[in-house]
């Protein structure tokens, strides 16, 4: 991982571990409370044309920032609780992604790898 991720990891840790937080923070309640965290974020946007959600984005920055941190928060630290190197997994994606969306196909297109 960077050091930013790292550091940044770390200081997730110490504030969990501060206050023996980690005995409930299993893969699977860090799952759901992902989940819930991102639903947090997606309510901003419920019912909302895309001018609308771009204008919701100027007028409640700092909200959206919140909700946006809680998120990377946990997933940060379930990726360090189960071991796994974030950066580098997200490198690899990238990585396939770019096998499975080549630009020649995949420009300007919506469609999934499989209907390109």
């Amino acid at each position: 991982m960077p050091s930013s991720l790292e550091s940044l990891t770390a200081k997730i840790c110490a504030f969990r571990d501060a206050r023996e937080w980690q005995q409930f923070h299993n893969p699977k309640e860090l799952a759901v409370a992902i989940t819930a965290e991102a639903g947090e974020l997606l309510q901003h946007f419920v019912w909302q044309t895309p001018e609308q959600s771009e204008q919701r984005v100027r007028d409640r920055k700092d909200e959206l920032s919140a909700e946006m941190a809680d998120v990377a928060i946990l997933l940060l630290e379930m990726a360090h609780n189960c071991g796994v190197n974030l950066a580098e997994a997200i490198r690899a994606k990238l990585a396939h992604n770019e096998e499975r969306y080549p630009v020649g196909k995949a420009k300007g297109s919506n469609k999934k790898y499989s209907e390109l």
